[in-house]
């Protein structure tokens, strides 16, 4: 007797089967199509944040000039042929160039004369219109004598009156440019006075209280100095700890502590590591605060368990069949890993290194507990020089009161996100081109 059971063939053309076989291709269907919507969900919104960012921040790299016909006054400045040098820089240094601008708006207004109206007046002009002719002064001593037409700053209130963040039909209460000051900025632009230009000094310039005068190089130097001290301490310190856990540390309960330590600091907020920074860098060592040395091992800290993990799957993925052949020929343990292992293991070594500098660039809140977030004019020249990063940059604009700053904001995240987008740029450049398939 069999002990094998008959079965009764399926008829997939029954009804029943093809109700079951619609069901499961409806199914699918639905589903792909959720994934597809969620894809385009995230893409819209991803589209409207970029959109919004480079609506408002494409006007922050402009700036609006004003022209004037600038009198260089002898009187004043001093005659550079009968100075020296010295005598001549000095006097240019101590000379008040307000006079220069009062002469040249007065010139420009002759129907303005009582005082207040005149200080008024001088406000269109940006406060570091006086700098500007300063320097062009120093520069040029043979323009002393002279009538110049000179491309001035703007003041942030003209500006954004001349960029249509101020509506000029609005009622005089409800603006900051006045009715006054309205008809001086029109009688400017019907005499092609005023321009819309390119802004330099954004890029060139450190932080202000002006927003025309405010500019990212203090901060991107900042940030610069910070990462160099990230990358000189995360990337060996993690390099040669994942070698060590991969290569040749003993499998015991030691071994597995560190590695369940270091996957879990992997997803430690990054404002524990400014606490960190702050309790042993500055309360314990007293380095200097708001220093990109200060930044930079805060950050490293940061850093370290990305490299680590991203070293150690590198050297992971590494065949067997290469440290076979190596130690066959004869290597030592250390020939072995140095001159085989690691040399192939680098393309993924270094994808993650940049993908951990480019994490370490965008974080905020570790610089803000170690005190990088003073007002800092001048553009750092060293390690310890105090500095601020571009992210806490960008934390301090967006906290400003002047609507002028809010432009420089999304400029400013534009110039970040160019720098971040170049950094995962070059780790996926370097992936694709040095990555061995085994």
């Amino acid at each position: 007797m069999s002990n094998t059971r008959d079965f009764e063939p399926t008829d997939w053309k029954s009804p029943e089967m093809q109700a079951r076989t619609r069901k499961r291709y409806r199914r699918d269907r639905t589903f792909r199509a959720m994934g597809f919507s969620a894809v385009i969900l995230a893409g819209l919104f991803l589209v409207l944040l970029i959109g919004r960012i480079f609506q408002d921040g494409a006007m922050g790299f402009m700036q609006t000039s004003i022209d004037l016909d600038v009198t260089f006054s002898e009187e004043l400045l001093g005659d550079p042929r009968a100075m020296d040098a010295e005598a001549f820089e000095e006097q240019v240094r101590q000379a008040n160039m307000s006079r220069l601008l009062d002469a040249a708006l007065t010139a420009q207004f002759p129907e303005v004369t009582s005082r207040r109206d005149r200080r008024a007046l001088i406000r269109i002009i940006s406060g570091g219109a006086r700098e500007q002719l300063r320097n062009m002064v120093l520069e040029t001593p043979a323009i002393v004598g002279t009538t110049k037409t000179v491309r001035l700053l703007a003041a942030d209130d003209i500006d954004q009156l001349r960029k249509g963040k101020i509506d000029a039909n609005e009622p005089e209460a409800n603006r900051k440019v006045k009715d006054q000051e309205l008809g001086w900025y029109n009688k400017l632009v019907e005499e092609d006075r005023v321009s819309l230009n390119f802004h330099t000094r954004f890029f060139t310039s450190g932080d202000s209280r002006d927003p025309e005068l405010a500019g990212i190089w203090g901060a991107t130097v900042g940030s610069a100095i910070t990462l160099v001290v990230t990358l000189l301490i995360a990337f060996p310190v993690g390099v040669l700890t994942a070698i060590y856990l991969e290569e040749f540390a003993p499998q015991n309960r030691l071994t597995d502590i560190i590695e369940i330590n270091i996957n879990n600091l992997a997803a430690v907020p990054s404002i524990v590591f400014g606490l960190l920074g702050l309790a042993v860098f500055l309360g314990v060592m007293h380095l200097p605060r708001s220093a990109p040395l200060v930044g930079g091992l805060t950050l490293a800290l940061m850093t370290l368990p990305t490299i680590i993990i991203a070293a150690r799957a590198s050297i992971k993925a590494v065949p067997p069949s290469i440290r076979d052949a190596a130690r066959g020929l004869g290597a030592s343990p250390m020939q072995v890993v140095f001159h085989h292992v690691v040399p192939l293991a680098m393309p993924g070594i270094l994808t993650g290194t940049i993908i951990g500098m480019a994490q370490a660039l965008g974080e905020t809140a570790p610089l803000l507990m170690i005190g990088m977030v003073a007002f800092i004019v001048d553009i750092p020249g060293g390690f310890t020089d105090a500095a601020t990063a571009l992210p806490v940059q960008i934390f301090l604009w967006a906290d400003s009161p002047e609507r002028a700053f809010v432009e420089k904001t999304s400029a400013a995240i534009m110039v970040l996100l160019t720098f971040l987008i170049a950094m995962n740029g070059l780790a996926i450049w370097l992936r694709q081109k040095f990555e061995r398939q085994w």
